[in-house]
Formats: C-alpha cells, sequence, structure tokens
C-alpha cells in the first residue's frame, strides 16, 4: 500500500470511528486503539506534509453535530489535546514548551485529572446562562441547553455581583460510577440496551430531547477552562482561572494541583493512576497545562491542538483470556442477557471471570464463539465487556452460537420483537420475572398496596406464598402471622390494604401490570380512549394507534401483552378474585382542540422539554411535526424561535406563544 493510500483508509477509518464515538456515543473500539490510529496518521502527514489534507481528522476535532439539536457556534474554538502515551513523551512535551519559549528553567504546569466524559461549553452574558452546547467539532455544537439546566451543579447566573459582560466557561459532564452501575442495572432489567461505559451513557444523557429522561440520570460536571472573556478580572495564571472559575459557582475537581516543574507533574500522574479505582467518577489520564497565560498566548496552537497543554494518558485496563462458555441471564421483563464466563484474569487489580455480551447483534457483529480468545475491557467497576475476538486461525472449526429458543428458567417461548436488539421470555410468569413484577405492581405509582414494600414482597416470594400477582389476593391471615416479624395487627392491616385495592382507578391497574412502554402517562392516555380492559384488550393495533399519544411501539407491545394466553389467565384469575378497576368515560378524539392538527415547535420552552409539548400535542389530537409547510395547522412559538417561525407568518399560519399554549393544554 503507497502512503497516500494508507493515508486515505487511515482517515476514513478515524472519521468512521469519529462518528461512532462524538455523534452516536456508541465507540466500536477503544481509546487506546484509536490513539494507535491517530499517531499513524499524525506520523505519516508530518513525513509527507504534501498529503496533508484540509479535512484530515488529525486537524480537526470530533464530527459534525446532531441533526435533531440546533447548531451552536463557540465564541472561542474548543480544541483537543494531543496525547502523551508514557513518560519519554511527557518529557518530550516539556522540552518543546521551553524550547519555543526560550526558556531554560522549570516550567510551572497545573495537573488535572482527564475526565471521561463530554466537553461542554457555557455562555454567560450579564451573569446569566445564556446557552450551553456539547464540543461538536470544535467550531460549532449542539445547543443542549435545557438539559445542561438539570445538571445542578451549573449556576444559572454566576456568583458575582459584578459579572463580565460575557465569558465562556468549558467543562466535561461525566455520569459517576455509582450513577452509571445503578442506570445499567436499570436497564438491564427493562430489557433495554446496556451502555458500555459512564462517557457514554453520559453523552447519550445530555443529548436527550427530553430533558426529563436527562434530569433523572444523576449527571455532574466539573469545569476546567475560560473561552471568550469579556469585561472580566485580569487573569495571569491558570491558576487563577480555575479559582475564578470557582468562585463564580462552577464545581473545580479538588485532585488539581499546581506542580513546579515536570517531575512534580508524573508524581502526580503516578499517585492518581494509583487510586483512579476509588475516585467515584472514570478519569483516563492527567492534563498537563503551562501555568502562566502569557506563554500560553505565545505558544499558541496547531491545527487541531493547543501547544500549551497535553493529556498524559492512562494505559488501557484491558487482558486476554478465553470464553470457556455462554450463559443467559433472564431479567424483571424478560430480557434474555449472554454473559461470558471467562478463564479468569488479572485486569486493573481484580479478577475477572465474566463479562457481558450485550446482545445477540453484539455477539454476532464480533462473532464471538465459545473457546475464542477475546481482548476483555475493565473501568473501575464497570461490568467487562469483551471487546473484541483474537483471531487464532482455529475460530472457523467453532460453532457460531445463537441465544436459545426457550427461557432456561420456565421453558417458555424466547421472541425477539421485530425492530428491537433485546431478545425476551414471553412468560410474564416465569420465575426470573415474577419478584420484580409483585414488587411494581404493589408500588406506589401502581397499585400503591400500603404496607407491601419490596421486603414484604421478595419474603412472600421466597418463601412461596405468592409466585403472581393474583396470589397476592389469595393471602390469608394464617399464611402472614407465620412469618418472623409479621403480628397479627400487621397482617389484618396488610390484608386490608389489599382487599382495598380490589377497586383502582383503571390507569393505576394499567401500569401496574407492567407492560412493556407503559408508563404512568401512557397508562393514563390508554384508560381515557378505551375505558375498560376489555374494550383495551379487544383494541387491534390501527385502533391503538388512533388513540392521542399511542405510538406504533406502544400499540404493538400492548397488541402483544392482550394476545399471550398467559396474560389473559391472569386477568381471569385477577377478576375472579374480585379485582375491578374501575371503568373511565372515553373521551372522544374528535372533541380534542388539536385533534387531527399538525403543530409545528420553535424556540424553546421554559415551562416544559420539547418532548414533554409534544406529548400534551398528542394528548390533545394533535400531530406534532419537525418543519413548517403549507399542510401546518398550527405553530407554537417559544423563547429565540428562529427560520420555522418566519416561514410560518409567511404562510399565514396560525402562530401562538407558550403562554397560549398553557392556556390550551390547561390541567393536562
Amino acid at each position: 500500500m503507497s502512503v497516500k493510500d494508507e493515508i486515505e483508509e487511515l482517515k476514513r477509518q478515524l472519521n468512521y470511528h469519529n462518528i461512532r464515538y462524538y455523534r452516536d456515543d456508541d465507540p466500536e473500539i477503544s481509546d487506546a486503539e484509536y490513539d494507535r490510529l491517530m499517531r499513524r496518521l499524525q506520523d505519516l502527514e508530518a513525513a509527507h506534509p504534501e498529503l496533508v489534507a484540509p479535512d484530515s481528522p488529525a486537524r480537526r476535532v470530533g464530527a459534525a453535530p446532531l441533526a435533531k439539536f440546533e447548531k451552536q457556534t463557540h465564541h472561542e474554538p474548543m480544541f483537543s489535546l494531543g496525547n502523551a502515551m508514557d513518560e519519554a513523551e511527557l518529557r518530550e512535551f516539556d522540552a518543546r514548551v521551553k524550547r519555543t519559549l526560550g526558556e531554560t528553567g522549570e516550567v510551572a504546569y497545573v495537573a488535572e485529572p482527564k475526565i471521561d466524559g463530554l466537553g461542554i461549553n457555557l455562555v454567560y452574558e450579564d451573569g446569566r446562562l445564556s446557552w450551553g452546547a456539547t464540543r461538536g467539532d470544535g467550531e460549532t455544537g449542539e445547543n443542549v441547553t435545557p438539559n445542561i439546566l438539570t445538571i445542578k451543579q451549573v449556576p444559572a447566573r454566576l456568583h458575582d455581583p459584578r459579572p463580565p459582560g460575557v465569558v465562556e466557561v468549558r467543562g466535561e459532564v461525566y455520569m459517576p460510577t455509582a450513577a452509571f452501575q445503578r442506570l445499567n442495572q436499570e436497564r438491564e432489567e427493562s430489557g433495554e440496551p446496556l451502555f458500555a461505559n459512564p462517557r457514554n451513557a453520559a453523552a447519550g444523557s445530555l443529548r436527550q430531547l427530553d430533558s426529563k429522561i436527562t434530569a433523572s440520570r444523576k449527571l455532574a460536571v466539573f469545569c476546567y477552562q475560560l473561552g471568550r472573556l469579556t469585561g472580566g478580572p485580569d487573569l495571569k495564571t491558570h491558576q487563577q482561572v480555575l479559582a475564578t472559575i470557582k468562585k463564580w459557582g462552577f464545581p473545580v475537581n479538588p485532585k488539581i494541583k499546581l506542580c513546579p516543574d515536570l517531575s512534580a507533574t508524573i508524581q502526580f500522574y503516578q499517585e492518581l493512576l494509583a487510586e483512579r479505582d476509588t475516585l467515584g467518577y472514570e478519569v483516563d489520564g492527567v492534563v498537563l497545562k503551562v501555568n502562566r497565560l502569557d506563554w500560553q498566548l505565545r505558544l499558541g496552537e496547531r491545527s487541531r491542538e493547543p501547544r500549551w497543554a497535553i493529556a498524559g494518558k492512562f494505559p488501557a485496563r484491558q487482558a486476554t483470556t478465553t470464553i470457556k462458555a455462554i450463559t443467559v441471564n433472564v431479567g424483571r421483563t424478560g430480557a434474555i442477557t449472554p454473559t461470558a464466563e471467562l478463564e479468569p484474569v488479572e485486569i486493573g487489580g481484580a479478577t475477572v471471570k465474566r463479562a457481558t455480551l450485550h446482545n445477540q447483534d453484539e455477539i454476532e457483529r464480533k462473532d464471538v464463539r465459545v473457546g475464542d480468545k477475546v481482548l476483555v475491557q475493565r473501568a473501575g467497576d464497570v461490568i467487562p465487556e469483551v471487546v473484541k475476538v483474537i483471531d487464532d486461525g482455529h475460530r472457523q472449526k467453532r460453532p457460531k452460537y445463537r441465544l436459545p429458543d426457550l427461557c432456561p428458567v420456565c421453558g417458555s417461548r424466547v421472541e425477539r420483537p421485530e425492530g428491537e436488539v433485546v431478545a425476551r421470555c414471553v412468560n410474564i410468569a416465569c420465575p426470573a420475572q415474577a419478584k420484580e413484577r409483585i414488587i411494581h405492581f404493589a408500588s406506589r405509582g401502581a397499585m400503591d398496596i400500603e404496607g407491601l414494600g419490596e421486603k414484604w414482597s421478595e419474603i412472600f416470594y421466597e418463601k412461596g406464598l405468592v409466585k403472581t400477582i393474583a396470589d397476592l389476593y389469595r393471602l390469608n391471615k394464617d399464611d402472614l402471622v407465620k412469618l418472623e416479624r409479621m403480628g397479627e395487627k400487621s397482617a389484618q392491616n396488610l390484608l386490608a390494604a389489599i382487599a382495598d385495592s380490589k377497586r383502582p382507578p383503571l390507569p393505576r391497574f394499567l401500569f401496574a401490570l407492567g407492560i412493556r412502554h407503559v408508563g404512568e402517562h401512557i397508562a393514563r392516555l390508554l384508560a381515557e380512549a378505551f375505558g375498560t380492559i376489555p374494550a383495551l384488550a379487544a383494541a387491534a393495533e390501527e385502533d391503538l394507534m388512533k388513540a392521542p399519544g399511542i405510538g406504533p411501539e406502544v400499540a404493538a407491545s400492548v397488541r402483544a401483552f392482550f394476545t399471550r394466553e398467559e396474560n389473559l389467565k391472569l386477568l381471569a384469575d385477577l377478576q375472579a378474585l374480585g379485582l375491578t378497576p374501575e371503568a373511565m368515560v372515553v373521551k372522544s378524539v374528535a372533541d380534542l382542540p388539536l385533534a387531527g392538527k399538525t403543530v409545528v415547535l420553535t424556540g424553546g420552552l421554559s415551562s416544559m422539554s420539547r418532548g414533554e409539548a409534544q406529548e400534551k400535542i398528542r394528548s390533545l389530537g394533535g400531530h406534532p411535526a419537525g418543519s413548517v409547510s403549507k399542510k401546518t395547522d398550527l405553530v407554537i412559538a417559544g423563547e429565540e424561535a428562529g427560520s420555522k417561525l418566519d416561514k410560518a407568518r409567511e404562510l399565514g399560519i396560525k402562530v401562538i406563544d407558550e403562554e397560549e399554549f398553557l392556556k390550551l393544554i390547561g390541567g393536562k
């Protein structure tokens, strides 16, 4: 392969992996593998400058922003950082800095933990947050202001009585390790794909159209840099920058340290590497920044990175081992999750025996087979994963792996709904699912059975008293008083609470059944549209999709639930035991204020996220659309409405503001 062809192939690979990493939050290779590709391209371009093109990945940052967010141009570019892969390269960086500055003495650096998250830019005008955006391609990012505001650490206004006119504050949004583990556990239980690492989880969470989802993800941020600053304090050092940012109300990493020379930074690097698993968040290296700001200006930037800063990367925490077997686990919603059983291997100070394989698509994409030699990655307390297979020349003799057709717990059929990556056990009475379903059924948002919390639900299940939710209504006093710490009075109270739950509001009952994709809001919409369980059970998918706010995914899930024999038997048992949900008056779609109308949202709403507003529109019979055309019936214009508003006025389409929209939706 010629040098030119190799450069083109490296550019193609790096552009592809940039999109997977920055845009899709779904990388296919490790950081170390990406760094090797980038280093090779940089070396080739340095040796052959005549082959360097303006669009080279080595000359830009990340990928273009997603189309689903409005673009936002940064006042000052957000650069990426060059990488030092070992101590020798850190010393080369220090020598280069001194050579450029003409300094013979030591250069002081600020050493910062390199947070493994998503870069953001926060712009404040006259002390108030104007907008927040992702890094994007370094020049233009994605405006994610509503989601930024869900991160409680981000101040809505600067803590300064005399704030600067305009200031850009740069930071890294991340997901704490504990929050990441909880999120992946919840996703596993609900059958959703797991996030590979906290960085992907943070990026995916910050880029949600529905700010409620972002708020639920427990994101955090550390701020570390200034971009544009007008009318602010006269700062001389990066250490002063950090102190000022902190004074304004931004979180600054407490581990940051001023180092008088390179030797001190290397010591800091070693100390942080030793304690990385105890930090509570992921770091993948140490960032070194020249402390004096005038020296930073003299050093300047080159193509894609500043000459006054570098990232000293930590070694990748990976190892090779062999897959002994592939087993499957069954989650609360029946999700079938494959797991690789490994020859034990030491990674990052821990013995790893198992690694997640996520789903069948992931197994096929990596072509994982029993007996394969594989590269396994572990990051802190994150679930280890199989990164890739290492071909030993004998793989074709090993059979390909496929998930079982029958549930390994109950023997029922395993199905994979069209368009989904997760296979599921279809049996609602499967023991692997039953306990969690009982807990959900009795919970506060569902049937709200007082006194029947998670603890007692687990005890009843483990003692064999309750195997399905119908068994709750078969409990008697003699069963209960035999249990430890269950007195006669407590037993009477619990049985009374269970009896009181036999006439639940229909929305609560629908939510309590645990139908996939049917949360509290969707349960209410279904109840209002159909009124009774028999009417809902008889509805075809097309009938379900005619209901306000019900899309094809929900319709398919509801229809599937009411066509399965085991679910119909459960409903019949509940009815025979006296549980009869209250019927509701069916609302006619034609009577809804936005029935049949196409509605476009433009600009930001202060009272709700865009996703919430779209749900409100659907609940009123309307159809939310993304662009204005002659078929548009109504435009709702929020703050900073742009070209869509202009087009609506040009076409003579009715426009209302947020206040009028709130009046329209009333108490909904």
